[in-house]
């Protein structure tokens, strides 16, 4: 009968027997400073080096299954950092085929493909991450965001709803994107209730402000709405779109002299500017101006767009009578 000091010995003798690079559990010291040195080269910026780095130590022989899906998704990362999507999406297709349930690869990649607009893709992989942890906050917003930019807006606020259950301090930009889903579906109070919080929370954004603007518009305060206009327009005055709205909605509520002066003021910055050259239009025919209203149409041909502000003002001209025209095409516009 073996002698427990015997098996001790053998256990021993087998032990001294294994390759020293092995190292114990099946990686060795020398393997972990690789990763570690490439990681490090990543944490540093040198983008290019690490993609050097990563791939050797990923695709080595011998290499360590589990330390490779930490090396993959670093050098995914690391390709869209150099601006190249497409080699990181191998890479992380790649990773899956091996580690099909990790999720920071899975989450990597969706994301990826969300930004590419690959969004079948994004939506299936989101889809996966949720499978397995279906409170990920990540993969919640995220796949509400895939359906918000399909138009699917009831699908998009029922992954809302459950990441704002989970995530009540969630950040404004969600709050923005869910308030963005109720206005699509003419649902103002909660798309007020929303922006506002998301406005509270970052009062320097633009873009809340003009959600908020469209929500007061909906509820029918066309005078709030101009108001939240305006503080956008304070806030980014290069933008043209901002002035243009503006000019939309001063006429929608009869104001022609001062939807005119903003068409205007926008012409002065920007004579080509197609919406408000037609706001122009607009506003004179409302005065009673029809040859000078006439000459904003001519101006707009002249520009040569092939934009739906184009086709309007070439369709106008072909008709001798205009007035009849203007309120339905500034419902289009």
């Amino acid at each position: 009968m073996w002698s427990i000091n015997k098996l001790f010995l053998l256990l021993s003798f087998c032990l001294l027997c294994l390759p020293v690079q092995a190292g114990w559990f099946g990686f060795s010291p020398k393997d972990r400073q690789e990763f570690v040195q490439a990681r490090e080269t990543f944490n540093r910026g040198d983008y290019q080096q690490a993609v050097v780095e990563l791939s050797h130590y990923i695709y080595k022989t011998k290499n360590i299954k589990r330390r490779e899906a930490r090396a993959y998704r670093l050098l995914g990362l690391a390709y869209e950092q150099l601006g190249h999507p497409d080699k990181a999406l191998e890479v992380y297709q790649e990773a899956l085929e091996f580690h099909k349930k990790n999720i920071p690869i899975l989450l990597e990649a969706a994301s990826l493909y969300q930004r590419t607009a690959l969004t079948d893709q994004s939506i299936e992989l989101y889809n996966r991450v949720l499978a397995l942890e279906p409170d990920n906050l990540e993969a919640l917003s995220g796949q509400a965001e895939n359906y918000i930019v399909m138009g699917f807006y009831s699908k998009a606020r029922q992954y809302y709803d459950t990441f704002f259950q989970l995530n009540p301090q969630a950040p404004a930009v969600n709050r923005a994107r869910y308030a963005f889903a109720f206005l699509r579906q003419r649902d103002y109070p909660n798309a007020f209730i929303n922006i506002t919080m998301a406005k509270l929370e970052n009062p320097d954004d633009p873009n809340y402000w003009l959600l908020s603007a469209r929500a007061y518009k909906g509820l029918g305060l066309m005078e709030e709405a101009l108001a939240d206009l305006k503080a956008a327009s304070l806030l980014a005055p290069q933008r043209e779109d901002l002035w243009a709205i503006a000019s939309m909605w001063l006429y929608q509520a009869g104001k022609y002299d001062a939807s005119l002066a903003q068409a205007q003021q926008l012409l002065k910055e920007n004579p080509d500017n197609e919406l408000a050259l037609f706001m122009t239009y607009m506003n004179l025919q409302k005065k009673g101006q029809p040859e000078q209203a006439r000459q904003q149409l001519e101006k707009i041909r002249e520009l040569g767009h092939d934009s739906f502000a184009y086709q309007v003002a070439n369709k106008l001209l072909a008709e001798p009578e205009t007035t009849p025209h203007t309120r339905k095409w500034s419902r289009k516009l």
